[in-house]
């Protein structure tokens, strides 16, 4: 997504979980532990993947979106599909998103991701930012090759 920013993988934090499983520090009730409402989130506004659950290794994983922000009022805490996202990205300026996998076998959830998405993420690093004073901080060309190599 164009807006996405200020990305936080929680990959090594699920790795440590798992390790923590292998060797016996923490057992399968304590990591397999998906509310009803994850759950039915994951059936209902999940994204299927082809990942196998690291536990059961029966089921694929689903990634469920949850999004938070102030301006989402009664919304915020939802969860919602992939699909969903760019349009409240365009319509909103700013909102987090927190990506939780579940394992829909097994219990598994463990939260992977978050990150902020929204219209504030358009103007943050684009050419027309001007630096103090109102000198401008690129020169016509240099924003050009950014646009470009972002493309």
């Amino acid at each position: 997504m164009r807006t996405q920013r200020q990305v936080v993988n929680h990959s090594l934090r699920k790795r440590a979980v798992l390790r923590d499983l292998l060797t016996n520090r923490v057992g399968p009730l304590d990591v397999c532990d998906a509310s009803p409402y994850l759950k039915n989130a994951a059936r209902f506004h999940g994204e299927p993947t082809d990942e196998r659950c690291p536990i059961c290794r029966s089921e694929n994983l689903t990634h469920v979106h949850y999004i938070y922000g102030d301006e989402l009022r009664q919304s915020a805490g939802q969860a919602r599909t992939l699909a969903e996202l760019p349009p409240l990205a365009m319509t909103l300026r700013e909102f987090q998103v927190f990506v939780v996998e579940v394992c829909l076998g097994c219990d598994w959830n463990h939260l992977i991701e978050q990150y902020l998405l929204g219209r504030d993420g358009l103007t943050e690093s684009g050419p027309e930012q001007t630096a103090v004073g109102g000198v401008p901080a690129t020169d016509a060309s240099d924003g050009q090759r950014r646009r470009e190599a972002r493309r």
